[in-house]
């Protein structure tokens, strides 16, 4: 025993990479990854166990240098990093968004409290000054003001004025997707008043607010002309209690609209057809879905073949032209840094990856500049190159480079920590579930190292949230979902074999697998994909039919928990994170007007689609882990079920993690949740 251990640390003081939940999420994750104007510098921001900071390197070799020396795992975020024209001074906001109850999140209590603030630092990490309290800035085109929202309103600071943001008008509502004019002597934006919106024009000489083309439906994502003499818009009709959670595969078509701004004057440019694609999709960062380029084109998404593609169409009208065709989804666009190419990240052409590619003009097809097993996103244009963020299946998000026909280089290794477990590290497989109902699931499949038939290992279903989410064969491009796919490398790691499952109504497969028929609250079709899964690996030659856990937050959280309330003879345990239990409470939260006692059709058939509704058959024992400062799902949510658990007698432990929110904001939290996971699987399922 001596000797194993002295092998053991011989083997740690060496740096052995051993696969443990910490060597797993220690990597610093980036975010925020942006170019200068000129392409001859690069900013991230470095998240590494919570010490969140700022690096800036510079073509072509882009050495990383720290500016900012934040030391403490505070869950005070990062975001919104962006170079001022002059491409010498960036600006960020540090903090999070508000509860309903104007609460920033402040999971460690600092005191005497936290701001959301607008902060400016030069490239070489000197002058760093906050600008102001608020969110969302936008810099005007000369660099010397940056316009921000502020309490449902639009603030305006100096960029050599720290403190001394000014409200820059009130108008009623709640105003956002501010725009500057080209020569910034105008502001556009959008005025949210609940069942209908406006697009309207401030202009800095006047003083005035007009709204243009007023109308009862919802109008928003303003882009103007080059010239600074139109605003193009889209126009979605209001639908009375359309609520969340619920299948919307066609409606009251959306359209796309151009406006005067001298005379107030406008036109219809194109509407979406009837049926398919008639409803607009937001799950695309488009500029706001809508992009004017190269002076005459509009470029926006549209799912009119069932799929989420960006068109383009002439500001005069006429058909909308596809730009990327193929079966898949686009899901980001910018203009280039030329002004006569789109840079875009798709699936198209690999399912469940994302590649980058260039859209120009007189191609039928869009240039693939990525390829292979790797998940590459973020790119921005550098001097030197394209750099982007990109992943593997046994790397975790990294800045990297693509320099022509080559290979992407990674950027910055020499803060890769040397302790990440890359070798030790499983491949997962794609693979297709059938639904009890019939219908073909995607998933990935984990199986450990050495794994064969007659083994009867523990097995492990994770399910993600949102759930307009997709699961890439890689590590995740959203931290949450990174990390998650950090443990269920570290159960392939322990021996169970694991299964990620893209249940329907997730995104990246298409309109109609994302808008599944009678998902969610409108019947919970999803379970039948819980189910199917279930028998999918009961019935592998490697799995032991009854050591099968469930696991999943949010979405998956709720997933988890009706597969133990419908299926406890199938499923032997769960680890519930922050999960929906009762769809009438949820919806509240994003819908606070929902009144269930007025809709009692609709709230009956959310209940009966939701955990609670089948209490009585829930008998595998649960942990259940969620943050009382959840802005996403309530807390209640966790304690109701909990109630309802004690009182059928049934087994579950708790981790409570007070002032944390949804996304947990602390690197510990992360840590500790994972691990009492991992503890919790080996205890239930390992015992058996």
């Amino acid at each position: 025993m001596k000797k194993l251990f002295l092998f053991l640390s011989l083997l740690t003081c060496a740096g052995y990479a051993q696969v443990t939940i910490e060597n797993l999420l220690n990597v610093p994750f980036p975010t925020s990854l942006t170019a200068s104007s000129d392409g001859k510098r690069l900013a991230w921001v470095f998240n590494d166990q919570g010490r969140r900071n700022i690096y800036i390197a510079d073509a072509p070799d882009f050495v990383p240098k720290k500016i900012t020396s934040y030391s403490e795992d505070d869950g005070q975020e990062i975001s919104a990093l962006q170079f001022l024209p002059d491409n010498n001074r960036l600006i960020f906001i540090r903090g999070g968004a508000p509860n309903s109850a104007s609460e920033l999140p402040n999971p460690i209590a600092l005191q005497p409290g936290v701001e959301r603030a607008i902060w400016i630092i030069n490239s070489d990490g000197s002058g760093l000054k906050k600008l102001a309290l608020g969110f969302y800035p936008k810099v005007s085109p000369d660099g010397k003001s940056i316009a921000y929202l502020n309490a449902g309103q639009i603030w305006l600071v100096k960029t050599d004025s720290a403190g001394t943001g000014k409200k820059l008008f009130h108008a009623r509502g709640t105003q956002n997707n501010i725009r500057w004019s080209p020569d910034g002597s105008s502001l556009a934006f959008v005025s949210n008043r609940n069942d209908h919106a406006f697009i309207g024009v401030y202009d800095f000489t006047s003083k005035a607010i007009r709204f243009l083309d007023p109308s009862v439906d919802r109008d928003g994502h303003p882009t103007w002309s080059p010239d600074g003499k139109q605003i193009a818009f889209i126009r979605t009709p209001n639908v009375r209690n359309r609520l969340p959670f619920v299948a919307a595969r066609e409606g009251h078509p959306w359209s796309v609209r151009i406006v005067d701004v001298a005379t107030g004057q406008s036109r219809e440019v194109w509407r979406a057809k009837t049926g398919r694609g008639s409803v607009l999709h937001q799950g695309i960062p488009v500029a706001d879905n809508l992009l004017w380029w190269l002076n005459d084109r509009l470029i926006f998404p549209w799912e009119g073949d069932g799929w989420q593609h960006l068109y383009a169409v002439s500001v005069n009208g006429g058909e909308a032209r596809l730009l990327t065709p193929g079966n898949g989804e686009v899901e980001s666009v910018s203009i280039a840094r030329d002004n006569k190419s789109l840079l875009i990240v798709s699936n198209i052409g690999d399912i469940d990856r994302r590649h980058i590619f260039r859209v120009v003009p007189t191609s039928e097809r869009p240039q693939q500049l990525s390829s292979g097993d790797g998940i590459e996103y973020d790119p921005v244009e550098t001097t030197a190159g394209i750099v982007c963020l990109r992943t593997d299946a046994t790397t975790a998000a990294w800045p990297h480079i693509i320099q022509g026909n080559s290979q992407p280089r990674m950027l910055a290794s020499e803060l890769f920590p040397k302790t990440f477990p890359k070798k030790d590290l499983v491949v997962p497989q794609p693979v297709f579930i059938t639904a009890t109902d019939g219908m073909q699931i995607p998933a990935q499949l984990f199986l450990p190292k050495g794994a064969k038939a007659g083994d009867k290992r523990p097995a492990v279903i994770f399910f993600h949230g949102g759930s307009r989410r997709q699961m890439v064969l890689g590590f995740h491009y959203s931290q949450y979902y990174h990390n998650a796919y950090s443990l269920n490398q570290y159960f392939a790691a322990q021996g169970y074999v694991v299964l990620s499952v893209n249940y329907r109504s997730g995104i990246g497969y298409g309109l109609e697998f994302r808008e599944a028929l009678d998902y969610g609250a409108a019947g919970a079709s999803e379970y039948r994909d819980v189910e199917g899964a279930g028998l999918y690996l009961a019935q592998r030659p490697e799995v032991d039919p009854k050591k099968i856990g469930l696991w999943g937050g949010s979405y998956g959280g709720y997933l988890t928990a009706m597969g133990l309330a419908r299926a406890s003879d199938l499923f032997a345990c769960g680890v519930d994170i922050h999960g929906v239990h009762d769809w009438n409470q949820v919806i509240r939260n994003f819908v606070p007007s929902y009144q269930p006692e007025k809709h009692q059709a609709v709230a009956r058939l959310a209940f009966e689609s939701s955990p609670l509704y089948f209490i009585k058959s829930w008998r595998s024992p649960v942990l259940l882990i969620h943050g009382d400062d959840d802005r996403n799902v309530p807390f209640s949510e966790t304690v109701n079920l909990a109630e309802s658990l004690r009182e059928q007698g049934i087994y579950f432990e708790q981790l409570v993690f007070p002032d944390e929110v949804h996304g947990f904001l602390l690197h510990k939290n992360w840590i500790s949740a994972y691990k009492a996971s991992a503890d919790f699987f080996k205890r239930m399922l390992e015992r058996k």
